[in-house]
């Protein structure tokens, strides 16, 4: 029998030392609660679905990257990729149960078998939220509106550039190229991580030299956002319901914050998920724009669709905050959240009065004032001092002979300074 395993950690994948942890949970603490600021109401789904559910409009390059095997009851299963399609059967099978239009938010994490890099790992976190049952423009800034806020309470500038696919394909109709749609995007969509000259080069490959240089003009353009929304519209041959739309998008941003900034018309924007139909959108920190989009989505007409048998579509609009690129962001900008720790330790001066240190602890804790209890003894109190150094803590409660009773030493382990107050006092001090 083997004695002894190596202790190792798959790549892509992160163990989380409490330090970490508790500041990746005081970020989704915050995140969360501008969520529910907004009325959006928390859901979960599981890990592990059906790969028909997961691959039925995935496209692009999840089928590669997807975690997929056989269970022990030889079903054909996967781990999710993202909230947003589990999300759609979600609502598929709970349909009746649902109120419409609904606002859902979603933590978890997702798996994906790609590269790994900065902020990018293969074991990750999402923060999605999402409208469905509502394709009035009006949600989609509702959206966009929770993007700036969300950030906004994080400490965060973010620049938001959107477009619409819809607008993009009736321009690759109007030049002839519609039967070519979902190439043209997915390569459109990698712009910025293989640059402008690789781009011209595949879209030449797709059609041809003089219509790759029409897409990236077309992608390319560059002023306001109404400026670029009128040549956009010439492009491709007029004044359409998507252009209305953006157009009111704008004007949306205008009359809830006083300008559009920082609202970005992006042509180049595109998504390279299928189910992607409407109105897509990227944010990007600006004090950070290297590390890339932070969050990104958009509308999906009826993705619930695929697994239902009514004939009515459900619209929905939504994105997803990408948690750890956004904490390598954060750490980069040196902005981590403050972490809430407990505010003291309560020394352990005889082991036999264990309960008794309980009970004190739960005073404290009873008027609001978290703490842990020390265990174990030491000769030398200094030792207890440094042990709760290293938790970040900056008080230690040093019992009196008869902890519930006798007066308390408190010690401030910032000044190295003791003092002795009443129970009622210290929780005073420590509040």
């Amino acid at each position: 029998m083997k004695t002894y395993i190596e202790p190792k950690v798959l790549k892509g994948f992160r163990d989380f030392l409490p330090p970490t942890e508790s500041v990746r949970r005081s970020l989704i603490e915050n995140i969360e609660n501008t969520f529910r600021s907004f009325g959006f109401l928390p859901i979960d789904t599981p890990a592990l679905e059906y790969s028909e559910i997961l691959l039925g409009k995935g496209g692009g390059e999840t089928e590669k990257q997807i975690y997929r095997f056989k269970d022990k009851g030889e079903r054909d299963v996967a781990l999710r990729f993202d909230l947003t399609v589990p999300f759609a059967r979600f609502v598929a099978l709970h349909r009746g149960e649902l109120t419409f239009p609904f606002k859902r938010y979603h933590i978890g994490k997702v798996w994906r078998g790609e590269n790994t890099q900065r902020g990018r790992y293969r074991e990750f976190t999402q923060c999605d939220f999402d409208i469905i049952g509502c394709d009035s423009p009006a949600s989609d800034f509702e959206i966009i509106l929770l993007i700036h806020s969300t950030f906004l309470n994080l400490g965060l500038d973010v620049t938001i550039h959107v477009n619409h696919r819809g607008l993009f394909n009736k321009f690759l109709e109007y030049i002839g190229q519609s039967g070519k749609s979902v190439e043209v995007l997915r390569t459109v969509d990698k712009l910025s991580k293989v640059g402008k000259e690789e781009t011209l080069k595949s879209l030449a490959e797709l059609t041809d030299s003089a219509t790759a240089q029409k897409i990236l003009e077309f992608i390319g353009l560059k002023g306001s956002f109404s400026e670029i929304l009128e040549r956009l519209k010439e492009l491709s041959g007029g004044l359409s319901p998507e252009a209305e739309r953006l157009a009111l998008l704008k004007q949306y941003m205008t009359d809830a914050t006083g300008c559009p900034e920082p609202f970005v018309l992006a042509p180049s924007i595109t998504r390279g998920l299928d189910y992607y139909t409407g109105v897509v959108f990227e944010t990007f920190l600006t004090e950070l724009p290297d590390i890339g989009s932070i969050c990104s989505g958009g509308r999906y007409d009826n993705l619930a669709g695929l697994y239902s048998k009514e004939k009515d579509s459900i619209s929905g609009v939504g994105t997803s905050i990408g948690l750890d690129r956004l904490l390598a962001a954060l750490e980069s900008l040196e902005k981590l959240p403050a972490v809430n720790n407990h505010a003291a330790a309560i020394a352990c001066i005889d082991a036999e009065k264990s309960g008794l240190y309980q009970a004190l602890a739960k005073k404290l804790r009873g008027a609001g004032v978290s703490c842990e209890v020390f265990l174990v003894p030491e000769k030398q109190l200094v030792k207890q001092f440094v042990l709760a150094e290293k938790k970040g803590l900056r008080f230690v409660i040093i019992p009196g002979e008869n902890p519930l009773i006798s007066d308390i030493t408190l010690r401030d382990l910032s000044s190295r300074q003791n003092t002795v107050l009443s129970l009622e006092d210290v929780i005073k001090k420590l509040k």
